[in-house]
């Protein structure tokens, strides 16, 4: 029967991104604690209770998914920059990608009566353009509540990161990602997986938060979902993850639209407007001239 690996929170950020590189996907145990997964359900459930359930199979008729949670869930924004969860990211994407961005934020909450997801892969998230030679993602799903067998625990096909497109799983290939509360599922772009079967009469709750090359477009739009006049006030690292810095040489500049900065009609990197800097560790400077009421 297929199984994932199991590692200790201390692990190191190449013992992870090789399990992961190795298998497609690990499990962490207990990276965060009662107290922190507490105070992100509380800021987090007003919002997923406003939201509506999925409206096809595949996003799940009895699941709730939520994002922008930087923006609007505060205690989001330290799991989201868990110093191993991001190094074993940073670690893992290394060949192929100068720096990393944050894909997507979604809390995913599976009710009672939700049947499997699909089966599939996230990289198709940029059709099949991506050579497989190219690994675009880093994903995690956190256990806010324990996760089993029978109320919906990730599926995974280990080792399916290798396998080419067509290659479909048998039966006894699948395994779902069982964990304690606090627990994080660590899985590629590449491996086959999806929302496990809720035979229970309570709510499944997860969090997946994901990273990707930051060449790529991001599957949750984070300048939308956390526009300038919020990611202003939020850490300089934590706005450079969210794509406020150059992805590249001349790869995600900006020009001031309304001439408010006063730094003239030029190419502006995106530091400029949230007081970070240019080398992909974005820090605190008073050379951003925000003007209140712009960038609404």
């Amino acid at each position: 029967m297929a199984s994932l690996p199991i590692l200790p929170p201390d692990s190191s950020p190449e013992t992870i991104a090789e399990a992961t590189a190795k298998e497609g996907a690990c499990i962490i145990e207990g990276v965060l604690d009662d107290a922190t997964i507490d105070r992100f359900l509380a800021e987090a459930d007003p919002f997923v209770d406003a939201t509506p359930e999925g409206r096809d199979d595949f996003s799940g008729r009895h699941t709730r998914r939520t994002g922008a949670l930087v923006a609007r869930v505060p205690s989001s924004r330290e799991i989201v920059m868990n110093p191993a969860i991001v190094a074993a990211a940073n670690t893992f994407l290394a060949p192929y990608t100068n720096l990393i961005i944050l894909h997507l934020t979604q809390t995913i909450f599976i009710g009672p009566g939700q049947g499997s997801q699909p089966l599939h892969r996230d990289r198709l998230a940029w059709g099949g353009y991506i050579p497989r030679s190219i690994e675009p993602q880093f994903n995690t799903i956190w256990a806010l509540t324990d996760f089993t067998a029978e109320n919906g625990a990730t599926r995974v096909v280990p080792g399916s990161n290798h396998w080419p497109d067509e290659q479909r799983a048998e039966s006894d290939q699948i395994c779902q990602a069982e964990m304690s509360r606090g627990s994080v599922l660590i899985y590629s772009g590449s491996v086959i997986h999806s929302g496990g079967q809720n035979n229970t009469e309570a709510v499944r709750k997860g969090l997946n938060i994901t990273y990707c090359l930051a060449w790529l477009r991001q599957e949750e739009n984070q300048y939308l979902s956390c526009p300038p006049h919020i990611a202003r006030h939020l850490d300089s690292e934590l706005q450079a993850l969210l794509g406020y810095t150059m992805g590249n040489y001349a790869l995600g500049y900006f020009s001031d639209p309304d001439m408010s900065m006063g730094k003239g009609a030029g190419e502006l990197e995106p530091e400029q407007l949230t007081g970070g800097r240019s080398d992909g560790v974005a820090v605190p400077s008073s050379g951003a001239n925000y003007r209140e009421g712009s960038w609404q």
